[in-house]
């Protein structure tokens, strides 16, 4: 099979025989053994140059490695942002790495993994596993074998403030060692795979991303190119409140298990409300923000931080509720200003821009929106309710298409995920 041209009835194959063989356990196969990470590597630790010693660093022309350089470029380093200098190999406990090195992160981002095409040397985070003898271990066997330690990883973990595994017990990890004309069959399968998945994954985030855009695109048209019968007015002369809250006091820690709702910015999210950490009060403290009790359709507007202009509609099973000080509620009059509206007009592009321009007015570090820039800001809307309420069915209905899209794409992925630890699982247990 062409590996360019892997089809999707191929991966649904493999994903069918995958699930099937990952309840199996199956033994392991004769002919394979088990060696340990310490008798099959040279495992060398990283480490980081004093940044404040320029003769580390200026000028310099070995690779150096971070985490950063793989969320770049994948899992396949060919080259780092970051060079050291001879000095830093030479003075310092910095190593340098040999090309087809696999990097295994052993703190904080445990079970994080890629292999070196170059020489280069790595930060603490990782630790370097150099194969000794390359006809007993192909290091690309080694590096699709690291996929699936991070379990294992997180298990040895000493007891620390964070992640830390300690090369002592690293050595110990046990791994399946083919023969090794096996063990490049089944590189040669896994990249073959991997490639068609990744092939079908970017395709699928990409279908994803289209979705999105076409609700977006629709949604901005119909703010930018408006027909008659429509109106401009500042939202306090459309609005019967325009007002935001404050955190009780004790902060987090007086918030109850159940009780009234307090809304924060967390929960405001465009298009939908978050329950995720939704707080609690009490009669008593809800009594004391009883100026900002939320209704029915209320809009919800982000006023502070990096949320800010986020907006959503107040949903009724929160309800009663009351909301912080990141939190403005904005009542349109019900006969002049649909709730619906309003929040698309708010988060579309035109509107959404037009806030976040206004939140960094004030040159503060923190992005804010006042009332008084709130009730000043202008809006215009068809004049008429029956209107409002059309446009705002159309873009009903768009967006639940593009939700459905979503969700099937979505499931694509967690597909694809799942079907590429069932190959792992085959690979690594003599299945495949």
């Amino acid at each position: 099979m062409n590996k360019n041209t892997i089809s999707e009835k191929s991966i649904a194959e493999r994903e069918e025989r995958g699930s099937a063989g990952q309840h199996q356990g199956a033994a392991m196969k004769k002919g394979w053994e088990t060696e340990t990470l310490g008798e099959l590597c040279d495992i060398r630790s990283g480490s980081t140059p004093s940044k404040g010693n320029p003769a580390f660093w200026d000028k310099g022309v070995i690779p150096w490695f971070t985490i950063d350089d793989m969320r770049e470029q994948g899992r396949k380093i060919s080259s780092t942002h970051q060079k050291i200098t001879q000095a830093a190999l030479s003075e310092t406990s910095v190593k340098l790495l040999p090309e087809d090195s696999v990097l295994l992160c052993c703190t904080a981002s445990v079970g994080e993994f890629a292999i070196t095409r170059i020489p280069l040397a790595t930060n603490q985070q990782f630790n370097g596993l150099v194969v000794k003898n390359k006809n007993q271990l192909d290091p690309n066997f080694l590096f699709h074998y690291a996929s699936t330690l991070k379990d294992e990883l997180l298990g040895l973990s000493g007891k620390t403030t964070i992640n830390f595994i300690p090369i002592s017990r690293l050595r110990d990890v046990a791994i399946p060692v083919p023969p090794l004309a096996e063990q490049q069959r089944i590189v040669g399968l896994l990249d073959e795979a991997f490639e068609g998945i990744a092939i079908a994954k970017a395709n699928a985030e990409k279908n994803l991303q289209n979705a999105r855009a076409l609700f977006e695109s629709h949604l901005q048209s119909v703010f930018t190119q408006r027909g008659k019968g429509w109106v401009e007015n500042k939202l306090k002369s459309i609005t019967t409140k325009i007002g935001s809250g404050a955190t009780p006091r004790g902060g987090e820690e007086s918030y109850k298990a159940e009780g009234i709702s307090l809304i924060r910015s967390l929960n405001v999210h465009d298009l939908g409300f978050k329950y995720a950490k939704l707080a609690f009060l009490d009669d008593s403290q809800a009594d004391e923000l009883s100026n900002v009790e939320v209704m029915p359709r209320d809009v919800l507007l982000n006023i502070t931080g990096a949320s800010v202009a986020r907006c959503t509609i107040v949903p009724e099973d929160v309800l009663p509720a009351r909301v912080n000080q990141h939190v403005s509620i904005i009542r349109p009059i019900a006969d002049k200003l649909d709730a619906d509206f309003l929040h698309y007009l708010l988060i579309s592009k035109p509107y959404k821009d037009q806030l976040l321009k206004t939140g960094e007015e004030g040159g503060s570090t923190r992005q804010a929106i006042t009332k008084a820039q709130i009730q000043e800001f202008t809006v215009e809307y068809p004049v008429t309710l029956k209107e409002q309420k059309t446009i705002v069915a159309k873009l009903d209905a768009i967006i639940a298409e593009t939700q459905r899209l979503a969700n099937l794409y979505q499931q694509k992925l967690s597909a694809l995920d799942s079907l590429k630890k069932s190959l792992l699982h085959q690979a690594f247990t003599g299945q495949l």
